[in-house]
């Protein structure tokens, strides 16, 4: 058994088992603990990594910690909230920062201070940060070795108690010297490297096993990838006749998505799997709903009434089968599904109905405690064909989380407050990052929908921004190509306002429109808005694949507003996403052409009023709308 090990204390950061995985993808075993954990918890550790979380330091529910850690002779670093964990620790003062950083931010080096954890690394870097607090007065002994234009804290040290904390996400692949800084302090640690790929692998079969006993199980594929490597692991661990594939189409799929999945099932060599159409019975579930939260919950507990029926008609005995799932732990994050996180959304894996079977150990998940490149890695290691491994992720909601919904009521008095607080901030903002051109011609509008977005480890659900650009005629508008301009006025934007957690930019509008004709309609998640988006977002995958694109970028998503001229018609935002770990992602700056021509074929759709680009990264905001 590995005795030696990185212990990492969840503070309920999005982030803590992020941590964890760097260590182990570096190859240093490391564990999650809980901060108020006994001192037992840290037999064998070289050292203590403190996460972030969405708490404040100071809130009467600021999570417990057992400060005895600090009197062991191991070396602590501390991230984000860690960092004032580390800090107040030692007498530190910790304040609302006077201004928060959500994103990318440049770390300089603090003039003839050297810092063993930044070894190795070319200053100034790019870091990443997600935070509204910071440091004020550093712990006593503690001296600045980093600093950012916002953050004159950014990184602190006290050498003598080997104690280190860092304001930003070392974890994160945004921080690109992360992986750096995390083995300059397994180094500082004293640590020899005892974990790889394959004990990952080891360990998961095990579990298989252990799980199972004797017992069979029925898996629920969406045909993503996280199911499809759930689904092969099982088989490789049970056996085909022990376990049983269950892919049900439930309206909420891409257009001929489940004939594709099963001719890849089935080419793959599996035979042990059916489908069931089951997509009446998921609309009527969600009929009429217009609250994401409730949406995402019918879907989930729809599967658990699918998944009884089938078990029935199929005469399997429930006493001799588990569920399986493909859940990662990004769901559970997001879910809540820590002692000290916050919801950013519920996962429809993670419902009540799932829960119960949980408590009951119905429920078998060997996908748990990875990620969403780590699963690929997997994938390809037990021998699946690439274009299982690399198909862009796809929950189990499917489509059904990327059409937004509304009752057709009237707003509230706070809706209509928030919503001219949002344009007032926006009309604020400093935007001369671009050329005179489009300084000149440039429109600032917020749009009347709200959209689930992630701040400091919190969830906030807020209105996007729309920039207008100059008309090129026929309905088409200038898009700004240059990402480093787009990023850093996206992200101005968003750092700066608290009604906002989204940037967008106009592709496209009827020409025969003018933008008061656009409203918020009455829309509802049925076959018919289902169809259009079905139709808008196989064009955007057809010329991704098409053009070498889709293997680019790491998932992208065709967003449906009930924003238009009329009920029957919707505004498109496109969504791609750049991402290796899902906790974090920036937009992906497709090439102008391929965008080009994305946009031409969508304009022709008679039910498209409108086209936008989502150019905000995650932070601030998540992948989805919903």
């Amino acid at each position: 058994m590995i005795k030696e090990k990185i212990v990492v204390l969840d503070f309920g950061s999005q982030y803590a088992h992020l941590i964890a995985k760097r260590f182990r993808l570096l190859g240093y075993y490391s564990e999650i603990a809980l901060p108020s954990a006994p001192l037992e918890a840290f037999e064998g550790a070289k050292g203590i990594v403190l996460s972030g979380g969405p708490a404040s330091i100071y809130d009467k529910n600021a999570p417990e910690y057992n400060p005895a850690f600090f009197d062991l002779d191991i070396p602590v670093l501390g991230m984000c909230y860690g960092h004032y964990v580390v800090n107040k620790q030692y007498g530190g003062k910790i304040e609302k920062a006077a201004v928060g950083e959500f994103g990318y931010a440049t770390l300089e080096k603090t003039a003839g201070k050297e810092c063993p954890l930044f070894e190795g690394i070319t200053m100034p870097a790019q870091v990443w940060m997600s935070h509204q607090d910071g440091v004020k007065v550093p712990g006593e002994g503690f001296e600045a070795v980093g600093f950012t234009k916002d953050c004159p804290f950014a990184a602190v040290q006290n050498l003598e108690k080997k104690r280190f904390g860092l304001q930003f996400h070392v974890e994160v692949k945004d921080t690109p010297c992360g992986d750096t800084i995390f083995a300059n302090f397994a180094k500082f640690c004293k640590m020899e490297k005892n974990w790889d790929q394959d004990q990952v692998l080891s360990h998961i079969m095990k579990s298989i096993t252990d799980t199972a006993k004797d017992k069979n199980v029925l898996l629920f594929l969406s045909g993503g990838v996280d199911s499809t490597v759930a689904f092969a692991l099982l088989n490789k661990a049970l056996g085909q006749d022990r376990v049983l594939g269950l892919h049900i189409d439930n309206g909420f799929m891409r257009k001929n998505e489940s004939k594709t999945i099963a001719e890849q099932y089935h080419k793959a060599g599996f035979t042990n799997f059916i489908c069931e159409d089951a997509s009446k019975t998921f609309l009527a579930a969600i009929e009429k709903k217009t609250d994401p939260q409730e949406k995402r919950k019918a879907v989930g507990e729809t599967f658990i009434t699918v998944r009884n029926e089938v078990v029935e008609k199929q005469k399997l005995n429930p006493e001799e089968w588990l569920l399986g799932q493909g859940t990662l732990y990004p769901d559970i994050i997001e879910s809540g599904g820590t002692k000290n996180s916050h919801v950013i959304k519920t996962h429809h894996n993670r419902v009540d109905g799932i829960q119960a079977l949980i408590a009951k150990g119905l429920i078998i998940e060997p996908l748990k405690d990875l990620y969403k490149d780590e699963v690929r890695l997997i994938g390809r290691k037990i021998g699946l064909e690439e274009v299982l491994v690399a198909r862009h992720p796809f929950p189990g909601p499917g489509l059904s989380i990327n059409v937004l919904c509304n009752d057709g009521k009237s707003w509230s008095k706070k809706d209509a407050e928030d919503f001219a607080a949002a344009q007032k901030e926006l009309d604020e903002v400093k935007l001369d990052m671009f050329c005179p051109d489009c300084t000149s011609s440039l429109k600032r509008s917020v749009l009347p929908v709200r959209s689930v977005g992630v701040q400091g480890d919190f969830r906030t659900y807020r209105f996007p921004a729309l920039l207008t650009f100059k008309d090129e005629g026929n309905g088409f508008y200038h898009f700004p190509h240059k990402r480093e301009k787009v990023e850093a006025c996206s992200s101005a934007i968003t750092n700066s306002a608290s009604f906002i957690n989204r940037t967008c930019i106009k592709l496209y509008q009827k020409p025969q429109l003018k933008d008061e004709d656009l409203k918020l309609q009455e829309g509802y998640c049925d076959k018919a808005r289902l169809d259009q988006l079905r139709e808008v977002d196989a064009i955007v995958l057809e010329e991704l694949h098409n053009s070498g694109w889709y293997e680019k970028i790491f998932q992208h998503l065709t967003i449906d507003l009930p924003y238009a001229s009329k009920k029957e018609n919707a505004t498109f935002v496109l969504r791609p996403v750049i991402s290796e770990d899902v906790m974090t992602a920036r937009f992906a700056m497709i090439d102008k052409e391929v965008m080009e021509k994305i946009v031409h074929r969508i304009a022709a759709l008679p039910f498209v009023d409108a086209l936008y680009f989502d150019a905000t990264n995650k932070p601030p905001a998540t992948f989805g709308w919903e």
